[in-house]
């Protein structure tokens, strides 16, 4: 008789290949899933991978076009920004991994808090949601930014802040379901607690749909974060940020287009690639939304 930590692991193994065969079946997933990949690979290896330093200036090599010693050209100071993009992918990934790690557990408790409990609690909660719904989001962050001070950390907790409540509207979407089912009710009759039901029975239920709502919520979360660099409330100089490279080119825009130009390319890609590996996501965690 195999162990229970055998059994997990098989069933882990056996739940990756069904994933890995649907996944094939998504090519345009796949592409997703294979661009993030190697945008993680080029994270991690920035040093190696890119050909100069994305901080040392070189005035004499200023704004010069993309060719074989600088792909993607040079901005206003020298710096290679091909490099800069290399390294800004690093500040692109820490933002929106923080962001998820925060906003998915919060979003998650405080929905399934309140579609489980319900009541006076459920409106409470519900309330404060909507509270924080009915401003527009970058609107919302461009204030916590302004009031917290500009910086990275600033920006990832502004965000944070504006994020959590389609998750917790999402997750209490989730809890009025499933706390109805035949198996929650049974594990109530044998003396469940509340707790428990919540975090072994309800959770685990409520987890893919949060999983792929995060993954769509990730072009989000870049677009946020470039605006707020744009606007100087994110990542500060010298720090390769997208949005504040887009905003320190828009000056040269006529003339050295590619100053700006570059750092758009890569939020636009990066941004392309989160969706379409969020909706791949989608079909295979939720057959229920599974294209026809």
């Amino acid at each position: 008789m195999q162990s229970p930590a055998h059994q997990a692991l098989t069933r882990l193994v056996t739940g990756l290949r069904n994933a890995l065969s649907k996944l094939s079946q998504e090519p345009v997933g796949m592409f997703g899933f294979l661009f993030l990949a190697l945008l993680a690979v080029i994270a991690i290896l920035a040093p190696l991978i890119a050909p100069y330093s994305p901080t040392a200036q070189n005035l004499g090599q200023a704004l010069l076009p993309p060719s074989a010693a600088h792909w993607a050209g040079t901005d206003e100071f020298g710096r290679d920004i091909l490099s800069r993009l290399i390294y800004g992918t690093r500040i692109t990934f820490q933002t929106v991994l923080a962001v998820s790690f925060i906003v998915g557990p919060l979003g998650l408790v405080i929905g399934i808090v309140a579609g489980y409990i319900g009541g006076r609690t459920d409106a409470v909660l519900m309330r404060i949601t909507d509270i924080v719904l009915s401003f527009p989001s970058l609107v919302l962050a461009l204030a916590f930014a302004a009031a917290l001070g500009a910086g990275l950390g600033t920006a990832i907790i502004a965000i944070s802040l504006t994020g959590w409540p389609a998750i917790a509207r999402l997750a209490r979407a989730e809890t009025l379901v499933v706390r109805n089912t035949d198996y929650v009710a049974a594990a109530r009759l044998y003396g469940s607690s509340p707790l428990r039901l919540l975090a072994l029975y309800i959770a685990p239920m409520c987890i893919p749909s949060v999983v792929v709502r995060l993954t769509l919520n990730m072009a989000g979360i870049i677009l946020t974060a470039a605006a707020l660099g744009f606007l100087g409330l994110g990542a500060q100089p010298p720090a390769p940020e997208w949005g504040a490279m887009i905003s320190s080119g828009r000056r040269f825009m006529l003339d050295n287009w590619w100053v700006a130009v570059m750092p758009g390319i890569a939020i636009l890609l990066t941004s392309l690639a989160f969706n379409l590996a969020g909706d791949a996501l989608r079909d295979i965690l939720d057959p229920r939304h599974a294209r026809s």
